[in-house]
């Protein structure tokens, strides 16, 4: 029997059951309802099986890295007989003679330290410079501080290409034509208006009270950027070096124009091995091995950073 409760009056009516006033109470719609079917099917899928899906994914993208690390451990007969994958069944090919030839080679040591002298200053001086061109667009006032930094944006959309010419032409006259100096130049100046772009938008999204309780201690505008804006815009500083550092690193064009052809950085002196010595397998492939860790292990180094800079950047 139902339980009856008093109402108004002194009569009795039947008191609703838990289940009913569970389906008649107003609540939480079910778990599920009003989600469309690919949000449903993504709520299930998602877990293990994206996980699973991501890792394939890295290691299909790593694949030629592996693929070219195996190479450079395979002597050139085995090379020239099978493909990489065959060292899982004969890992007895696996050897370090490569890179003990590769190390005797001269013009690919040389190269390497080259484009370190090359990737290093440039990745510096655009780092330094863009970050003080972004304070001041950012948060000092002269004229025309608006349209400057339009001429700079507009300057992202100027290909490389368009300025080798004339400013080879620049170059063979002041003398620094086929120099380390040119290319650093050549990096720093391609790289500015890329590098002011994006940290003045990141420095333009620090609070104002924050600069100016600095300025109410007493800070200049140099003890300012130093100790508030520099220590804030740490991630995108390190994605702009991250950035720049892959691009002069792996950059062939502008070292193939403006190098010295007689210690060029490693992107051109491994095309000059393959130029002349075709079948040179034992060190092309050591050599190309190495060209590509470097950038890779400095990613990985910085990925903390690079994310987190990113992000911000989105975010904001």
């Amino acid at each position: 029997m139902t339980p009856e409760e008093p109402v108004a009056g002194g009569a009795l009516r039947p008191a609703a059951g838990r289940a009913g006033r569970a389906r008649t109470a107003p609540g939480r719609a079910p778990a599920g309802a009003g989600r469309s079917l690919p949000a449903r099917i993504a709520g299930r899928v998602g877990g293990g099986a994206v996980r699973a899906v991501l890792v394939l994914v890295g290691l299909f993208w790593l694949m030629p890295t592996i693929g070219l690390l195996l190479s450079s451990l395979r002597g050139p007969d085995d090379i020239a007989a099978s493909g990489w994958w065959q060292v899982f069944t004969k890992p007895s090919q696996l050897t370090l003679e490569n890179y003990a030839n590769l190390l005797d080679n001269d013009a690919i040591t040389h190269s390497l330290l080259s484009t370190v002298l090359i990737t290093v200053p440039a990745t510096l001086l655009v780092v330094v410079i863009g970050s003080f061109a972004a304070y001041a667009f950012a948060w000092l006032d002269f004229p025309g501080r608006d349209w400057w930094f339009i001429g700079v944006v507009a300057l992202l959309v100027v290909p490389a290409q368009v300025a080798l010419i004339p400013v080879s032409r620049l170059f063979g006259a002041i003398g620094i034509f086929e120099t380390t100096l040119g290319v650093i130049l050549f990096h720093v100046a391609f790289g500015l208006p890329f590098a002011v772009f994006l940290l003045r938008n990141f420095f333009a999204e620090i609070p104002r009270e924050l600069l100016e309780a600095a300025r109410l201690d007493g800070a200049g505008e140099i003890r300012l950027f130093t100790r508030v804006v520099l220590p804030l815009g740490g991630p995108a500083i390190a994605s702009l070096g991250i950035f720049q550092f892959l691009w002069v690193w792996n950059d062939m064009l502008v070292a193939l124009v403006f190098a010295d052809s007689k210690n060029p950085p490693i992107t051109v002196a491994l095309q000059q091995q393959v130029r002349q010595f075709g079948n040179n397998v034992d060190v092309l492939a050591p050599g190309a091995f190495l060209s590509m860790v470097v950038p890779l292990a400095v990613f990985f180094a910085f990925q903390r950073q690079f994310v987190s800079g990113v992000l911000a950047g989105a975010v904001k």
